[in-house]
């Protein structure tokens, strides 16, 4: 048996946040997903905030690029410039394919990256794969 995780969605597209709800809450692991729509809510969730300050420190982040506020790029910075937060691994999960975004998401320290499929099937496999191999396979800190 697995332990639940904490995954923490920045996305602010309505439709890829349901489909990736829909593909936690039909997988057999039922983790933890909390969702914010922009990149400044994301800094503060992880930084304990405002609203965020009883937030829980996600055991993985699953981040789009393409935000309003603050874009992934900065938040992915950000959050691999910060001793406390570094840890934790980001998945990038946008729609870009371009080698440019993929190099940057690396070199700022991305744990992996992930094109986003636009069948809603195909979606939720890939989004099914990200979580069972963070929670079956990979050791996070602190667990």
């Amino acid at each position: 048996m697995t332990d639940m995780i904490d995954v923490l969605l920045v996305e602010d597209d309505p439709g890829d946040v349901l489909m990736t709800e829909e593909a936690f809450a039909d997988y057999k692991v039922a983790n933890q997903l909390t969702v914010v729509a922009d990149g400044e809510s994301a800094m503060a969730y992880l930084r304990k905030e405002g609203e965020y300050a009883d937030a829980p420190t996600p055991d993985l982040v699953l981040l789009d690029l393409n935000l309003p506020r603050m874009d992934g790029r900065e938040v992915l910075g950000e959050l691999k410039a910060d001793p406390e937060l570094r840890r934790i691994p980001v998945v990038v999960l946008t729609t870009s394919d371009a080698e440019e975004d993929i190099l940057r998401s690396y070199n700022l320290h991305a744990n992996a990256y992930v094109t986003k499929p636009v069948d809603f099937e195909r979606f939720i496999e890939v989004v099914r794969k990200i979580d069972d191999f963070f929670v079956s396979v990979v050791r996070l800190p602190g667990r």
